[in-house]
């Protein structure tokens, strides 16, 4: 875009290329950002609750995966149009910050806008729209502070944070197994949380996952896992109280900075320079068995002759672990990162209950256990699956699962699930429209109507009649007072979601309702797209 001036000084601008540019101005490119916005959540909406079904995305090198989570299905799909991007966004902001609801969030924010489509039809001008909607999404965030019920917890008392992670769990593709993850993923997250502060760091879990075995062997692990075996064949597979040495440096003897050239023209200098090489290595060697490591573990290689004098030197060692696996072993184990031979000591070592070998099947795949560490603050889960697709999804929902107990820990409110709290929602909203004389009102209904969408959507995944159950269960609601009821997605035979035990956290469930407010009031504003057209 350019400005240029006519002969009386007054400015007009350019647009470069313009004949090449498409122009949409007004409520056309209203309406045509909101239907690029619902196009996305039209194909998140099947994918919602207990029943929902899941995607399958090829990428461009043939890769598949398979997958339920919202903000995971929108990163591998490859959305061209801005406001789909937008979305995309939006779910990806909900993972950051509160790691589950990535798909509810996306369809709200696309029957918020299919709400604002009626409203512009009827000639309501955009911005009075987005006001109904900030009001309205206020309303709803106090209404789930005022529904929402305070769970106590200890370290003994865990059932709630258990129930809350099972709901997680049940929308995706291992509920079979949702009892058994989600006490694996409690115990974790309270094994590495911080209670008085009220923190977690994800960090310190680290998920794990391997070919083989079935599900139902997923198991937590107090320490780390490695996925490398002993550098030698004949070292022990089994050492009891462990003394590891963590080297970043590597195991053998130095190469000079500078370029450099060694003539060698007799044989008596080739032996010298080889047992001095040979004297350099048992040194280090030395070193190690001084301090009393009885376990190396190096960031680098060693070559067959380094292994083969570790061998005989009774020093078991393990090579090539990458980086983040090092630190990780020197927080559970809580030893120090050694970056040079001469600087260990035995204050620096880490100390592990156990470091044993494991061999899964027939195959040649062994891995590292290091356990009852000194220090268990960081801890493993170690999942096992029928294929790469089921193990790579086990990792998503078990990530979700984390979070959601984090959140927990973090404010340990929660409101039902089930669409209970959604209902609840849209009728205090309803209510409230009430109160307010102007065009405003008209939004603050849409907003009611768009918060029955995940509801609805339930209903229609869990293959009952829509409109009829929300009616049914609304009604309910409104004559027994009881924000509680959701839909019967299981078809437990009560709609109580107490009695079901489907809960959500409450920061959650207002972090949907903000984050969808907010992109859709965005869009919303938008009253003039130029692109560039196709070649």
């Amino acid at each position: 875009m350019a400005l240029a001036f006519d002969e009386f000084g007054r400015p007009f601008i350019i647009l470069k290329e313009q004949e090449q540019k498409t122009r949409l101005r007004g409520l056309d490119a209203q309406k045509a950002n909101i239907s690029a916005g619902k196009a996305v959540a039209r194909i998140l909406r099947t994918s919602l609750g207990p029943k929902g079904m899941d995607k399958m995305l090829q990428s461009p090198d043939g890769d598949v995966t398979i997958t339920n989570d919202g903000a995971t299905i929108l990163e591998q799909m490859d959305v061209d149009n801005q406001i789909a991007k937008l979305m995309v966004e939006l779910s990806r902001s909900q993972d950051y910050e509160i790691g589950d609801g990535t798909t509810g969030v996306v369809v709200m924010a696309g029957a918020l806008l299919e709400q604002a489509e009626k409203l512009l039809e009827r000639g309501i001008h955009p911005i009075r729209i987005a006001e109904g909607y900030e009001l309205a999404s206020r309303i709803a965030v106090e209404h789930l502070e005022r529904i929402a019920q305070k769970f106590e917890f200890g370290l003994s008392n865990t059932e709630s944070l258990v129930q809350t992670c099972m709901t997680t769990l049940s929308s995706k593709i291992v509920n079979r197994c949702k009892r058994d993850l989600a006490d694996i993923a409690v115990k974790a997250v309270l094994a590495v949380a911080d209670l008085e502060r009220r923190d977690v760091n994800l960090d310190l879990i680290k998920v794990e996952g391997k070919v083989g075995g079935k599900l139902e062997e997923t198991e937590l692990i107090y320490g780390i896992i490695v996925d490398k075996d002993m550098s030698h064949p004949q070292m022990p597979k089994r050492i009891e109280d462990a003394k590891i040495a963590i080297l970043t440096c590597p195991f053998e003897p130095p190469k000079p900075k500078t370029k450099h050239k060694v003539d060698i023209d007799t044989v008596e200098k080739f032996q010298n320079l080889r047992q001095q090489e040979q004297k350099y290595f048992d040194d280090m060697v030395q070193k190690c068995k001084d301090v009393g490591a009885t376990l190396v573990i190096c960031q680098w290689g060693f070559d067959d002759e380094a292994n083969h004098l570790l061998m005989h030197r009774n020093l078991p060692a393990v090579r090539w672990v990458g980086g983040v696996e090092l630190e990780l072993i020197a927080i559970a184990t809580g030893g120090r990162i050694v970056p040079r031979f001469q600087e260990l000591t035995p204050e620096k070592l880490g100390k592990a209950g156990l470091v044993r070998e494991k061999s899964f099947g027939t195959t040649k795949d062994r891995m590292l256990y290091i356990e009852h560490c000194a220090n268990s603050r960081a801890v493993t889960i170690f999942i096992r699956g029928g294929n790469k697709m089921m193990i790579e999804e086990t990792k998503r929902s078990i990530h979700d699962a984390l979070c959601v107990a984090r959140n927990l820990i973090r404010n340990n409110y929660i409101v039902y699930g089930g669409g209970s709290a959604e209902i609840s929602c849209s009728i205090a909203v309803e209510a409230a429209a009430d109160r307010y004389p102007g065009v405003e009102q008209y939004a603050i209904r849409g907003f009611a109507d768009a918060l029955d969408a995940i509801p609805m959507a339930l209903a229609e995944n869990s293959g009952l009649q829509p409109i009829e159950t929300l009616s049914a269960v609304k009604s309910q609601q409104i004559k027994e007072n009881n924000p509680f009821c959701g839909i019967d997605c299981n078809d437990a035979g009560t709609n109580d979601m107490r009695e079901q035990f489907v809960f959500e956290t409450l920061i959650g469930k207002q972090q949907q309702i903000l984050l969808a407010t907010q992109v859709v009031k965005m869009i919303l504003k938008i009253d003039d797209v130029i692109s560039p057209s196709d070649y």
